[in-house]
């Protein structure tokens, strides 16, 4: 009878698993891409044979690949690969002037594509000076620059003449065109739906190729790998995203697991079918790592440009008054409607709710739904669970729901800046309700939201959970509703264990276990060993998919 031999054994090393049942290991072994021994040496000697590899982990610790539940994978690559970039704390005058460098060395016509200005700045845009610089920075060029929440845009005048926007063209439903409050004359800034406006004209300009699009997703995947990621949702998937992560997998060269949320609606900054007609389709892009499991409803929009939709209005102002508090896009029938259809494919929701009346609405829905279909293994999510009414927090456990908690802003950032101008400081600070959720038994997930968090990086997240201050260093001596602080342990399970179910992948992968998948990263810390304040410093050596190494720090 012939023994079962390892492909791979890591020794001499410090795992954390999360598996409660066995949370610390020093040893594993991998046969096929999976885990097929997890413990002390004594547990793997009689699985090494001649054809074995062995990884001397040398005391280092090691965990589980890291999930992230919330990004956008083409997006990222994009921004990555093709864009101008600036940061969201830049002024007007130095956008410009990045902007202006940018334009002088584009050839004639060509679009320039960028961002993120911070949202807390889209007033200060809103006007017909600031529309000037921006035209006179871009030289003639159709520029179209994105918000800090990828929600709103500022065009120049050129962009707004190729996508048939002038001064009398009317607000698109769900969106605004900005008109300066004096003269009503355009600005550029373009709010929510009015934003595909001006993609839709960057996207017939045959700007982005399809080869781009296969560089952007591919690129996106290795970038992510050198953060410790091996999972992820993306959270806004139409065919060019998923036909381009089919083919990597087809070719052997997609290094983690992809869930597909496939919009219901099309967005307004994404091209393209959605709803029924894309879903029918999905099972043509199914691969072995590729899950088309998901679907993605936009309830909202974002707290800062007074597009998400809350129970208390937001701060008064010139153009909505004193009462405004937002609204969603969907009507509750039309969500039931939705979910119910959903479920009936089989496919989960992932519901963008930024403002705590849209998670209201969401989880009206689906106790609706929940009460005339009865309990199902499928886990709808709330995206970006960050303002939620206090009776609201109970039900996420009650209903099966999970936490999306993203993008990375747990502690003070530009994002919470603007939110403090729109809603006011006191309401602005009960922002993202961690603990509270964990104590009702919410299952969370933690995810990036990237690129609207210009780089993916978990470790920022996971040292914001912990001590909900701001680990670059902005914004010092300030914390974020420090009450809401979690444990290292937790938040680790948050990106992990808890975000693999929440991606209806928790049988397979999230944790070091006999029969999953050998995802596991190594660090170059014991970040259980060190002050809560030096979790972002954390760096990923190694990153193994499947039991193949698919990064290598340095090489």
């Amino acid at each position: 009878m012939s023994r079962t031999f390892a492909d791979t054994v890591f020794r001499n090393g410090r795992i954390y698993t999360s598996n409660r049942q066995q949370p610390w290991a020093t040893c594993a072994a991998v046969k096929a891409g999976r885990f097929i021994a997890v413990g002390e040496e004594r547990d793997v000697t009689a699985l090494v044979g001649e054809g074995t590899a062995t990884v001397d982990l040398g005391g280092r610790m090691a965990m589980p690949g890291i999930v992230d539940i919330h990004n956008h994978i083409m997006m990222g690559g994009h921004a990555d690969l093709y864009e101008l970039r600036f940061s969201s704390a830049d002024s007007i005058p130095r956008i410009a002037e990045t902007l202006h460098k940018a334009a002088s060395a584009a050839a004639a016509g060509a679009w320039i594509v960028g961002g993120q200005f911070g949202n807390n700045l889209l007033n200060e845009m809103n006007t017909a000076e600031s529309c000037a610089l921006l035209d006179a920075a871009c030289l003639g060029h159709p520029v179209v620059l994105r918000d800090d929440s990828y929600h709103n845009r500022w065009a120049s005048s050129a962009a707004l003449r190729l996508a048939g926007v002038q001064a009398d063209s009317p607000n698109p439903t769900d969106g605004e065109i900005g008109r300066d409050l004096k003269s009503g004359t355009l600005t550029g800034i373009m709010i929510e739906a009015a934003s595909g406006l001006v993609e839709r004209a960057l996207a017939a300009s045959g700007h982005y190729t399809a080869e781009m699009d296969r560089a952007a997703v591919a690129r996106s995947i290795g970038v992510l790998n050198t953060y410790g990621v091996t999972a992820f949702i993306d959270a806004a998937s139409m065919q060019p995203i998923m036909a381009a992560l089919k083919g990597l997998d087809d070719r052997g060269e997609l290094t983690a697991w992809a869930v597909c949320a496939m919009p219901v609606v099309e967005p307004g900054f994404m091209f393209g079918k959605a709803g029924e007609e894309l879903f029918a389709l999905r099972e043509q892009y199914r691969g072995t790592h590729v899950k088309p499991d998901y679907v993605k409803v936009f309830l909202d929009g974002v707290p800062g440009a007074k597009t998400a939709a809350f129970h208390e209005p937001y701060v008064a102002d010139p153009v909505r008054g004193c009462c405004f508090r937002g609204s969603t896009m969907l009507t509750v029938p039309d969500l039931i409607r939705w979910l119910g259809r959903c479920e009936k494919l089989g496919l989960a929701a992932k519901i963008h709710c930024a403002g705590d009346a849209a998670v209201t609405q969401a989880l009206d829905a689906i106790d609706v739904v929940r009460n005339f279909n009865g309990a199902t293994h499928l886990v709808h999510q709330i995206a970006h669970a960050s303002y939620i009414a206090p009776d609201d927090i109970p039900r996420f456990a009650e209903l099966g729901v999970a936490a999306d908690l993203s993008p990375i802003i747990w502690y003070p950032t530009i994002f919470l800046e603007a939110h403090k101008a729109a809603m006011g400081e006191e309401r602005a600070q009960r922002f993202w309700p961690n603990r509270d959720l964990k104590q009702a038994g919410a299952l969370m997930a933690g995810g990036s939201d990237w690129p609207v968090i210009p780089i993916p990086d978990p470790w920022q997240g996971i040292e914001g959970m912990v001590t909900r201050q701001n680990p670059t260093g902005d914004f010092p001596g300030k914390s974020l509703w420090a009450e809401q602080a979690l444990d290292l342990a937790t938040v680790i399970d948050i990106y992990t264990i808890d975000a693999a179910r929440a991606a209806g992948l928790g049988q397979s992968i999230g944790s070091i276990e006999i029969g999953k998948s050998a995802d596991l990263i190594v660090l170059d810390q014991m970040i259980f060993d060190i002050p809560p304040d030096q979790l972002a410093d954390t760096r990923v050596e190694m990153t193994f998919f499947e039991g193949r190494k698919v990064y290598e720090r340095g090489k």
